[in-house]
């Protein structure tokens, strides 16, 4: 009797496999080879799952991506306004071993998807996906009139991209230039402290 695979279970095998050696190792250690290895499989099992490496790689960042959002989901259950941005923000800082390696896998991704067009295409939908939920949660604390009114008259979208790009600046220094960025918290706090009424 011929052996029975699941083929959705080794596709999410090979992908945890290249997630593991990315977090371990940076994204240049994802090789096919090594992906093949780490998941106990041989090189042409990958190639009957997947079109090339851009393809697990780019299943790897999805699926980091929505552990995040599933994480940042439970958090933000119930907050709203700045409740929630502020959640949201501090969520999105390398702040423990997790979200430090989160964030070094997303860092590494950058680079990558310069010369890989589904990889950009991915992380513009979901740096989209990010700033439209940030600047919901400005409108939302907008209309609680929780910001100051000159905030909201600068435009929301100008202030949900500042503070993204603080986070991303942030998160970098952090992994860096670790002992200059030991303050990113208060850095985050007093940022969405500027923001609020008087």
């Amino acid at each position: 009797m011929p052996k029975i695979v699941n083929h959705d279970e080794r596709r999410e095998e090979v992908v945890a496999a290249a997630r593991r050696i990315i977090l371990r190792a940076g994204i240049e250690a994802a090789t096919t080879r090594a992906i093949a290895k780490e998941a106990g499989y041989s090189n042409g099992v990958l190639t009957h799952y997947f079109a090339d490496k851009d393809e697990i790689l780019l299943s790897a960042l999805r699926t980091s991506h929505r552990r995040i959002t599933e994480r940042l989901a439970e958090k933000l259950t119930g907050l709203t306004g700045l409740a929630a941005l502020r959640e949201l923000l501090l969520d999105n800082l390398p702040m423990d071993e997790e979200r430090e390696r989160e964030t070094g896998l997303e860092i590494g991704f950058w680079a990558r998807s310069l010369t890989s067009p589904a990889l950009l295409r991915t992380q513009r939908e979901e740096a989209a996906d990010l700033h439209l939920l940030v600047r919901s949660l400005l409108q939302s604390a907008a209309e609680a009139g929780e910001i100051a009114g000159e905030i909201a008259g600068e435009g929301l979208d100008d202030t949900a991209e500042r503070l993204l790009a603080l986070v991303d600046g942030l998160s970098l220094h952090r992994l860096l230039y670790p002992d200059r960025a030991s303050r990113i918290e208060e850095i985050m706090l007093a940022e969405l402290d500027r923001l609020r009424l008087p």
